[in-house]
């Protein structure tokens, strides 16, 4: 078993970020949402500011093996988990785990009765066993490209 190592994000960590969410997002859900799908939800990378402000504005963890960036996720507001990604080759083996723990943790610390996230179809079986429940499927048009995902709710 893997040591994993917990921190906080900071802005020399955006690059390796954004690398592994594109590399998770591209080769994980490739088995859930088309090409067309994935090239729209990676393109996301390309709004600089948005990036930014997650580090600036959001309890964001990281979570390292061996000095090696293997995941990271983010807490909003005390109550949505905006970020969740593990590197493709550490899945299944506690990443998620321990940057869920953490945000909930967070969440807690920081008064809130409930935590929601908008969960990809490749992620909701992680989502349900942390306890979450499915408020809505959602379904949104990108650049001409219909993506779904869940609305999802875990009481505190």
């Amino acid at each position: 078993m893997f040591k994993i190592v917990l921190s906080h994000a900071n802005m020399t960590d955006l690059p390796a970020m954004q690398s592994l969410f594109v590399e998770t997002v591209t080769s994980i859900c490739s088995k859930d949402y088309t090409p067309d799908q994935i090239k729209v939800w990676t393109a996301s990378i390309e709004n600089a500011q948005r990036w930014i402000d997650v580090i600036d504005q959001q309890y964001v963890q990281i979570a390292w093996i061996d000095n090696q960036m293997v995941g990271f996720g983010s807490l909003d507001k005390g109550n949505y988990i905006d970020f969740m990604y593990v590197h493709k080759d550490y899945q299944g083996q506690g990443v998620a785990h321990a940057i869920y723990t953490a945000l909930e943790q967070e969440a807690i610390r920081q008064g809130s009765k409930s935590i929601t996230s908008d969960v990809s179809f490749t992620a909701r079986p992680f989502f349900e066993k942390k306890g979450f429940v499915i408020l809505q499927k959602q379904t949104f048009v990108r650049q001409r490209v219909e993506i779904s995902n869940f609305k999802m709710e875990k009481i505190l």
